[in-house]
């Protein structure tokens, strides 16, 4: 077992498919599967609307835990989730299809509308290549756990947890 969780999560984790959980400030947890950005030493990014449920549960309790789960395999990340700064999320922006770049601009992500011609009139509203809308952008997790997960028969699976401590990492072997 390698040191080092990012490593190990890129060796065993392909693909941008994430569930992410939050919790409001008293606790009850939300759960939706978001798209991975990147995975690197700053941390795992993703975007999202601020004042989306999640941007909503971020802003008031700003940690959050991500599962990637795939074949025989579970990585849980947990830690602190901070947002991206703007020139950052402008440049994701930037590369986004005009098309999704029009749906996020015109969505107020998670509050109710009257009907889907109500949406795609708001869309349809919208600039060619409109710019980002100051209510949208990047979060990036700052993981503090990792937790790797991988079948064995008999349901001996392995579990390791790495726990962030003084500038590296703290290993153990977690019994199934």
């Amino acid at each position: 077992m390698t040191g080092d969780p990012l490593a190990l999560f890129h060796e065993w984790v392909d693909g941008p498919v994430v569930a992410l959980a939050t919790a409001t400030p008293d606790g009850r947890p939300s759960v939706r599967m978001v798209l991975l950005k990147s995975a690197d030493e700053r941390g795992f990014t993703f975007f999202s609307g601020y004042e989306s449920r999640k941007g909503r549960e971020l802003a008031a309790n700003p940690r959050a835990a991500l599962l990637f789960h795939r074949p025989d395999v579970q990585v849980r990340v947990e830690g602190r989730v901070e947002r991206v700064p703007a020139e950052e999320s402008d440049a994701y922006w930037a590369t986004r299809p005009e098309a999704s770049r029009r749906s996020a601009a015109a969505s107020r992500q998670s509050e109710p509308i009257a009907s889907r011609a109500e949406l795609e009139a708001a869309v349809a509203a919208q600039p060619q290549a409109p710019g980002r809308p100051a209510r949208w952008g990047g979060y990036r997790l700052v993981p503090d756990t990792y937790e790797f997960w991988r079948h064995r028969d008999d349901r001996l699976h392995e579990r390791h947890r790495f726990t962030a401590r003084d500038g590296g990492w703290d290993v153990v072997m977690l019994q199934p």
